[in-house]
């Protein structure tokens, strides 16, 4: 019986599961049908992939392909509720220590394995290791497979946020065959149980997928919901073209070389929404455009350094730079449309403030040591917002400098070293979308995004992060949560600037496309 390595101060794990069983609604219709099958669907990516290994990879440029590709026990509706997925059902014991799994019957991966527990398992196993949010698994004592149907957790405690983060597709606990539970970090063999298999997968290039004919929708539902329900692959192919260039991408959707598009620049659509061949999606609060410190290395290491980063700041200048106008000021990590939004923390935000900069500097001793900013060109956002802070620093007397990579090799320099940065550029899109115990989990250990030294993460941080977790009562875990924020913003652990609009566009022959934080390939077709 496998049992989970205690991690330091981990994630808890996930939503309150009050009911005895999740089952989907009652249907009311027949289940979706293809109103057309076949053709290639080439869509294109703003961003290179750096891999298809989900469990290992927090790049949205990975999560836009692999989570066609893979399912998970529980998943998120259109709503972000939790709903089974590979799981037909599955109940909590009464006093909130035991999990129990049913699995869906019919299920088989892409090389045509019946799927079961043995699998889940192992997949468990797997991400348990090498998991980026294996912090999940804190206060879980063990899991087990009674048979090959049947998967359950045992919980050290009750948990009342357990199932939310297990529900999570941020960096979901995919479940791949058994025999794959050893494949090292980066290099998961891309075998899934889908309605898309992989075909090609050529690095800055593309990435091609196929339908997979053995796949078994989940008949609880009518249609899809979220990344899960009822989901069928209309297209023969779809083909994950990367495309960095903004220009590129708006001249294929215009020539239909892509039919459909993942980001628009602000400065097209004008263009865009008068041709009859295209239809335009704007998608607002796409992501928190922000800035990660690493506190390894100097002169991020200091504290009144940070805050003199974070009091020279203008964040219109840098939000405008960063999305040609299509932003909204927004301080901390969720939205103001969600109801666990909090300003905790507003009072360091947005303060283009040069002379208390300046104070700051002198306090913290500085004298003119480079300070670098990763970034890249993959998303144009992420540089245009570092090309304008590095600006606003060298007129208060930093030294920043540029170190502009490609996507894949930002992610990894940050992830892998505190050498050669100072601040990493990205956008926190997927994660506030799915709540602000998604989006805080970037704090917590073993994965912090603030870079801290091993055994150096910031113990009032912890203690916020594990009440959002453990206490029962869901306005406790909110201050937690505000509490949690206001450190991060008062010790500039980061530095959000903004929420950026997206807009996607598709060919006006395409069928179903939706707009979601993940482009969906499944229940869309071409009209003719």
């Amino acid at each position: 019986m496998p049992r989970p390595t205690r991690l330091p101060f981990g994630l808890a794990a996930a939503m309150a599961a009050t009911a005895a069983a999740l089952l989907a609604g009652p249907a009311s219709a027949a289940a979706f049908k293809c109103p057309h099958v076949g053709g290639d669907f080439v869509f294109g990516q703003e961003a290179n992939v750096n891999s298809l290994d989900q469990p290992a990879s927090s790049t949205i440029s990975t999560r836009n392909v692999a989570m066609n590709i893979f399912e998970t026990l529980l998943t998120r509706d259109e709503n972000n509720n939790t709903i089974t997925d590979l799981a037909d059902s599955y109940t909590e014991s009464p006093d909130r220590m035991t999990y129990t799994f049913k699995l869906r019957q019919g299920v088989k991966f892409h090389n045509g394995k019946p799927l079961t527990t043995a699998d889940v398992v192992a997949s468990f196993d797997r991400y348990n290791k090498i998991g980026l949010e294996r912090s999940m698994f804190n206060n879980v004592a063990s899991w087990d497979a009674p048979d090959a149907s049947t998967f359950v957790i045992h919980m050290k405690k009750p948990q009342p946020t357990f199932i939310e983060l297990l529900s999570s597709f941020s960096v979901p606990v995919v479940i791949v065959p058994a025999e794959d539970r050893d494949d090292p970090p980066m290099q998961l063999k891309t075998i899934g149980t889908g309605p898309w298999q992989l075909v090609d997968f050529v690095p800055g290039s593309h990435v091609k997928l196929k339908r997979y004919d053995g796949y078994a929708p989940n008949t609880k539902y009518e249609q899809r919901t979220g990344f899960g329900g009822y989901k069928q692959a209309c297209f023969d192919t779809v083909t994950f073209r990367i495309v960095t260039e903004p220009g590129a991408r708006v001249a294929g959707l215009q020539t239909g070389e892509l039919q459909g598009v993942e980001d628009l620049p602000t400065k097209s659509l004008p263009e865009l929404k008068k041709d009859k061949n295209i239809t335009v999606v704007p998608l607002p609060n796409w992501w928190i455009q922000i800035a990660l410190p690493n506190t390894s290395a100097p002169p991020t290491n200091n504290l009144m350094f940070r805050k003199a980063v974070q009091a020279a700041l203008d964040m219109d200048e840098i939000m405008d730079a960063a999305t040609d106008g299509n932003y909204k000021l927004n301080v901390g990590f969720q939205y103001p449309n969600q109801p666990s939004y909090t300003d905790a923390g507003k009072e360091t935000y947005n303060l283009k403030n040069p002379k208390l900069a300046k104070e700051y500097l002198a306090k913290a001793n500085y004298k003119g040591e480079p300070l670098v900013l990763l970034t890249n060109k993959d998303y144009p956002s992420m540089y245009n917002a570092a090309l304008v802070m590095a600006e606003q620093l060298k007129a208060v007397g930093i030294k920043a400098e540029l170190k502009v990579v490609d996507w894949p090799t930002s992610v990894t320099t940050m992830q892998n070293t505190t050498t050669g940065w100072n601040f990493f550029f990205t956008g926190y899109g997927t994660q506030p979308a799915l709540g602000a115990l998604a989006t805080m989990v970037f704090f917590a250990p073993p994965n912090a995004n603030y870079k801290p030294a091993p055994g150096k993460d910031d113990p009032d941080l912890l203690a916020a992060f594990r009440d959002m977790n453990d206490q029962p009562d869901p306005k406790a875990r909110q201050a937690a949560f505000a509490r949690m924020q206001k450190i991060i913003l008062d010790n500039v652990y980061a530095v959000p600037f903004g929420s950026l609009t997206k807009v996607q566009g598709v060919r006006a022959n395409v069928g179903g496309y939706v707009p979601f934080r993940i482009p969906r390939m499944s229940n869309v077709w071409f009209k003719n």
